[in-house]
């Protein structure tokens, strides 16, 4: 695997405030627990605004290729985990797990209206949203992933969010876990709130910098997930982001999904430097672990989302 960071030089600066970088090291030496990606990072605080990010931080053509060649969906399709997970997200099983587990990806909520799933992969949040009552479109990068869920028959756009232009307005749009992977959060929000209809309401959820599992698991937590996620926010970066882009908050949550949990279990018992943690797709061992947190260790899960460090922040955030 290349060096993607060469481009990047010092000082570095914070993509919240712009701010030249104090190197104010919140966690050394992370490296990819997920697909081995040859390359050291740190996260560091700024000492303007408290934004914590990825350093150093690839440029928009770098992360592109990153995101091509491992991230999520490269056209990965009928193997044993994609089955099984796809019998599971399909059935009532899954709608009685969002219930006892949390519901991080709002694919429980019905309503009505305009609805822009932004990084929807190949479709299954459209295909939630739409049973749930909203006209549900994409926006997508990958474009293997867009072709899948166009093959579903949802409306998905191959266009960033600086690009992307339409007459319609939007009712919701919905950033699931895609925040912490933009460049320039701020401009993201912007571009959102240009999209949405007065009074329009953005879903938001992210991990949470200030999780009692980054604690724990210390460089194997899970949602480091360096390279690819640049900003790590807390409640009050995240509140302030979406205040400086003229959001409101009108509920803030947060949840510790078990998945998670169990995927930063397995990132400390198997994970090794430049090498794919392959048991993270290892249907039989995540769903073992899963029902094993959810079962023991709720008290524990429970207690660290009602002292706000749980390890999902879950955001209704309205237009004004």
């Amino acid at each position: 695997m290349e060096n993607f960071v060469q481009s990047n030089i010092a000082p570095f600066r914070c993509i919240n405030c712009d701010a030249v970088l104090a190197i104010n090291i919140v966690q050394n030496s992370i490296w990819d627990t997920r697909f081995g990606i040859k390359q050291e990072y740190q996260v560091c605080a700024c000492a303007g605004c408290g934004l914590e990010q990825t350093i150093p931080m690839p440029n928009q053509a770098e992360m592109n290729k990153l995101y091509e060649q491992f991230y999520n969906f490269s056209g990965e399709r009928n193997t044993r985990y994609t089955k099984i997970r796809e019998r599971f997200v399909n059935s009532f099983l899954y709608r009685f797990w969002l219930a006892i587990d949390g519901d991080i990806s709002f694919h429980s909520v019905n309503g009505s209206g305009n609805l822009l799933d932004v990084g929807c992969n190949e479709g299954r949040g459209l295909g939630f949203y739409r049973s749930h009552g909203f006209a549900a479109e994409g926006l997508e990068l990958n474009s293997k992933a867009a072709e899948v869920a166009r093959g579903k028959g949802f409306t998905v756009h191959c266009n960033t969010l600086e690009s992307f232009t339409t007459e319609k307005k939007f009712d919701v749009i919905v950033l699931s876990n895609v925040l912490e992977h933009s460049l320039n959060p701020g401009a993201m929000l912007q571009h959102i709130h240009r999209l949405l209809n007065a009074d329009g309401q953005l879903w938001i959820s992210c991990p949470n910098s200030r999780s009692w599992l980054r604690s724990v698991f210390g460089r194997c937590w899970i949602n480091w997930h360096v390279p690819f996620h640049v900003a790590h926010f807390s409640t009050d970066t995240l509140r302030d982001g979406l205040k400086k882009s003229q959001f409101q908050i009108v509920k803030m949550r947060q949840q510790t999904p078990a998945l998670w949990v169990a995927h930063s279990i397995i990132a400390w018992l198997f994970a090794k430097p430049g090498q794919p943690t392959r048991p993270l797709r290892s249907a039989g061992l995540v769903a073992s672990l899963i029902f094993l947190i959810r079962g023991l260790f709720f008290p524990l899960l429970w207690l660290g989302n009602l002292s706000k460090r749980g390890d999902c922040l879950v955001v209704v955030a309205r237009k004004i």
